[in-house]
């Protein structure tokens, strides 16, 4: 049976609209709590993001876990590395994060961790769809689950931040920091805070349910890069709506990327002989990233899109680091899953042990010229990747590029939208082969969902 419902990152949508409705998330509920409780006595804890819509599907979550016997632990507003990390601490059967990451606000979400933190497999995942189509059925009134709040959940979560970056201090340092009025806002600046930063501006740090990922955050870098240089900062850090994915920005204004972050992560353990394992990009990890490793002898594996199929790529091959361009950085000797504050924080860990600026931190890598083009369709994405006229372009594309390039198309997992990734020697060269086969898959989303 496959995954009805469930993506690479959960499960997301709309709100308003199946699956993200209350009475799903009820029946959702119910069945996680089945499948994940376990025994009597099990429980589960409960975060989200800052969207409006959280309060109704949190509600909608906490009655059907609670109608399957299992007690609630709720977190509130909280990142989802926090989720992960407090599912350990508490000694939970699962940890459920309420959110779209990087979307807006009118989308919201629900992904699971398991007792140790980490993403469910697609078996699990796939045993909660079948058990939603079974009838709802109530535990007996005396074994209702309970629910009650973590008061201290985000202090919790700052703590066990601040233990990452071991005895280090920030001090001296000059950030902005920008929590895309997003979960964070309240853990990142107080996180870097108490590490001793001087955090010169806070940008996205007034979430008012509408306005996460709203021209702030990991997504929208340019008011973050502004910042950096009017203010002489030594860098911005930027954070994602539910935090677990981190971008930089360094003292010119420039962004360092997912793939720079993991180079200068991956380069600094190998010199400590820390290293374990190939280093696991994805398919759009860019080319660069692989040159610059194999150069350092570094191994290098490419996973699907994804971090949960980076994870399982890392687990395989025993490996310690990976991750994505969009910044969601796996580093497993410091957390179960990716966490931006964290990777943030390894980040200055090196710069300071080195001695240098972020920017001569990851000279080391020279970026392919690469060029992403989303391409948001009406109907379902998958189809149209096998219509004649998309495939034709993209043949075309890969046969004048030959060796010197490099061609990815995609449907996102978490959006209604075509990805399409074209590599190249030179910049122009990417642009115009990404517009073509864009433009295809456009005219074929006319035609087929017309």
């Amino acid at each position: 049976m496959g995954r009805r419902y469930f993506g690479t990152d959960g499960i997301r949508g709309r709100v308003g609209v199946t699956p993200m409705t209350a009475e799903f998330a009820v029946k959702l509920g119910w069945a996680a709590g089945r499948v994940l409780g376990g025994s009597d006595g099990a429980r589960v804890v409960i975060g989200k993001d800052t969207r409006r819509s959280g309060y109704l599907l949190e509600s909608a979550l906490e009655a059907g876990l609670s109608s399957a016997g299992v007690e609630v632990l709720l977190l509130g507003p909280i990142p989802t590395p926090a989720v992960a990390y407090l599912t350990r601490a508490l000694r939970a059967d699962a940890g459920i994060v309420i959110s779209a990451s990087h979307n807006p606000h009118h989308d919201n979400g629900v992904k699971f961790f398991g007792p140790q933190g980490g993403k469910l497999s697609d078996a699990i995942e796939t045993e909660i769809e079948a058990l939603m189509e079974q009838p709802m059925e109530t535990v007996a009134p005396e074994t209702i689950g309970l629910a009650r709040r973590i008061d201290d959940a985000q202090g919790r979560y700052i703590e066990y931040c601040k233990a990452s970056f071991g005895d280090g201090r920030l001090d001296g340092l000059r950030l902005v920091l920008d929590c895309a009025n997003g979960a964070a806002y309240r853990t990142a600046p107080a996180i870097f805070d108490e590490l001793g930063a001087d955090i010169v501006e806070v940008i996205g740090g007034e979430p008012n349910g509408f306005n996460i990922n709203l021209d702030c955050g990991s997504t929208h870098l340019q008011a973050l890069q502004a910042s950096v240089r009017a203010h002489g900062a030594d860098l911005g850090i930027a954070l994602d709506g539910d935090a677990d994915r981190c971008l930089l920005v360094d003292a010119d204004g420039e962004v360092v990327d997912g793939d720079q972050i993991l180079y200068a992560l991956a380069v600094d353990r190998h010199q400590r002989d820390l290293l374990r394992g190939p280093v696991v990009g994805t398919l759009m990890s860019n080319l660069g990233l692989e040159q610059a490793l194999q150069v350092r002898g570094i191994g290098f594996e490419r996973a699907a899109v994804g971090d949960r199929y980076v994870m399982e790529r890392l687990l395989a091959g025993g490996g310690l680091l990976g991750g994505e361009t969009s910044g969601h950085t796996l580093c497993l000797d410091k957390s179960s899953t990716g966490d931006g504050c964290v990777t943030a924080l390894q980040m200055l860990s090196v710069m300071i042990g080195a001695g240098c600026t972020l920017r001569a931190l990851v000279e080391g890598m020279t970026r392919c010229p690469q060029v992403l083009i989303n391409v948001r369709v009406a109907g379902s994405a998958k189809p149209l990747l096998e219509t004649p006229s998309v495939k034709a372009a993209e043949a075309a594309a890969k046969s004048a590029l030959a060796k010197g390039g490099r061609i990815l198309l995609r449907a996102s997992g978490t959006e209604p939208l075509i990805r399409v990734m074209v590599e190249a020697t030179d910049a122009e060269s990417a642009h115009q082969h990404a517009e073509k086969i864009a433009d295809a898959v456009r005219d074929a989303a006319q035609t087929v969902h017309a």
